[in-house]
């Protein structure tokens, strides 16, 4: 027997706080039967279904892609620091092609979430979310979703740096998932990784020797920084995905 909020979770319906709204609202039902009692456990099995405000409720959540620039934190702002989500206002919103004549609905855009971590000191692209599932897919325990980053050293990378970067680090006593490294040129890295510890791509780094001058995040799974312009953000458009 599994609690219906974590079995709707890990199918990927919703994230578990928002199956425990739409279970104290009655809005999800198990083989017929609606349930509005936390903790309620289901079988793998039944068969579950959503009622249509808990379906609207879902698909009006947004993820926004935001061009994060060097001075901003990625989660609560900091002695002297803004959060990157202070971005988000409709002076910064990217207006090209792709986007115009979108808004957003109910403007303000409010309780949105990074999915992720950008350090202080590094630029590039940060998702910020409404949507539970979205945030799990980035950053659930499970995720192994590819980020690319560009990184420019103090110094030439020899072939033998580049095959220690690869593979056999060990950080805070845990090693370390094989990473994609590609020597673009003698001090210009790019850089693909599977996990996201903390400040990790500079303590790599400095665990062979070389300084991180500065570190660029490009590309998130299938979605890609492309031509959005420093400081500026987007929404995430339906035929994208991570």
């Amino acid at each position: 027997m599994l609690r219906l909020a974590k079995h709707l979770a890990d199918l990927g319906v919703c994230s578990r706080r928002e199956a425990e709204m739409f279970i104290a609202k009655g809005w999800i039902s198990v083989d017929g039967i609606v349930v509005n009692e936390q903790g309620t456990k289901v079988q793998p099995t039944c068969d579950i279904a959503l009622n249509p405000r808990a379906s609207e409720y879902l698909s009006q959540l947004q993820t926004v892609l935001l061009h994060k620039p060097i001075g901003y934190v990625s989660g609560q702002a900091e002695k002297g620091y803004q959060p990157a989500a202070s971005l988000i206002r409709k002076s910064n919103l990217c207006r090209d092609s792709d986007q115009a004549g979108r808004r957003p609905p109910n403007w303000p855009l409010k309780s949105l979430a990074p999915a992720g971590r950008l350090d202080i000191d590094s630029s590039g692209l940060l998702v910020l979310t409404q949507d539970g599932r979205t945030a799990r897919k980035l950053i659930g325990a499970d995720s192994d979703i590819e980020k690319e980053y560009l990184v420019r050293t103090d110094r030439p990378v020899s072939c033998e740096l580049i095959r220690q970067l690869q593979h056999g680090l060990i950080l805070d006593n845990v090693a370390l998932k094989r990473a994609t490294v590609e020597r673009l040129d003698q001090n210009f890295i790019r850089m693909v990784l599977r996990e996201g510890r903390k400040r990790q791509i500079r303590r790599m780094f400095d665990a062979v020797g070389l300084k991180v001058i500065s570190l660029k995040r490009v590309r998130i799974g299938n979605v890609v920084l492309g031509a959005l312009p420093l400081g500026k953000w987007r929404l995430l458009r339906p035929d994208e995905d991570f």
